[in-house]
């Protein structure tokens, strides 16, 4: 079966990783997220537009210094340029899901933490899940 068809919040809820690469398009790329208590992404800014939502917990969304406040059920769309940031302002981990146009990561990719993120330089490769 060419494409992706899953339970995307299941999978966002059960996941323990800083960040999981589900599937990868040519133009797209699904990943799950999950930041434990006063975790973050870490302020960045990307070439790509990229979109969040969140499935567990609650946060603070920071769109070129603005703070939003987010939790279940918020959407945050990321447009290419923007610095952001999205941090987990609650007592338990914020799950979430994301999705990157065009890509970012290699397919497949798992970080546990943050840090062995930050230490990964290597970027989207060009390979697709199919």
């Amino acid at each position: 079966m060419k494409g992706f068809i899953k339970d995307i919040e299941e999978l966002a809820v059960k996941n323990e990783d800083f960040r999981r690469v589900v599937y990868t398009a040519k133009s797209c790329q699904l990943v799950v997220m999950s930041l434990d208590p006063e975790g973050e992404i870490g302020m960045e800014v990307h070439k790509l537009d990229q979109f969040f939502r969140v499935e567990k917990g609650t946060g603070e969304a920071i769109l070129n210094g603005v703070q939003t406040p987010i939790r279940e059920g918020f959407a945050v769309l990321v447009p290419a340029g923007t610095n952001h940031n999205i941090i987990n302002t609650g007592n338990v981990p914020l799950k979430l899901y994301t999705l990157y146009a065009p890509p970012n990561h290699r397919d497949g990719v798992v970080h546990h933490s943050r840090a062995e993120a930050e230490a990964d330089s290597e970027y989207f490769d060009g390979k697709t899940t199919e």
